[in-house]
């Protein structure tokens, strides 16, 4: 039984379904949640900004949103499944444009930026936290054997390792 399922609700989707797949399955056994059922949405910006609305209560898109099934007053209801992560095709191609970076290799970095939080790390509640996210985020790039370890998943460019020195 395949434990990532991916839903294709944008037309770019199809291109990188498979891969998606592929990549999350090896970035949940990077951090030793191979077991855990994922759920992986590629949609377009008009959906991820209503997402975002109703969720975050900001009313823009956004390039990832992350959705734990086991937290909140139904989790125990979730049956170990880990989440759902949702990736803005649109943004994620925007990004690679301004990034001057494969597709690919974006929708890999949102990927990763979203199950982390999923795993229970978060950069916006304090700048501990935020180092901490950074520091996992590149341990499970080295394991992936990611070639482009240099570049901030969200970040404007620049060194990561440089970020993470700042961060913490």
């Amino acid at each position: 039984m395949d434990l990532v399922a991916v839903s294709c609700r944008h037309e770019a989707a199809h291109e990188v379904a498979d891969y998606t797949r592929v990549r999350a399955r090896r970035i949940l056994r990077a951090l030793g949640l191979r077991r855990r059922p994922l759920s992986v949405s590629l949609v377009g910006d008009e959906e991820m900004r209503r997402l975002n609305r109703r969720y975050r209560g900001r009313n823009r898109a956004t390039d990832v949103l992350s959705f734990a099934l086991d937290e909140g007053p139904f989790g125990s209801l979730s049956h170990g499944m880990l989440g759902d992560v949702v990736i803005s095709m649109e943004t994620a191609l925007r990004l690679a444009r301004r990034r001057r970076r494969a597709f690919r290799e974006v929708i890999e970095e949102l990927l990763l930026h979203g199950i982390l939080h999923l795993a229970g790390y978060d950069h916006e509640r304090s700048r501990e936290d935020a180092c901490k996210m950074r520091l996992k985020e590149l341990e499970v790039k080295r394991a992936l054997g990611s070639h482009r370890l240099g570049t901030g998943t969200r970040g404007r460019g620049g060194s990561s390792e440089g970020r993470s020195r700042r961060l913490c």
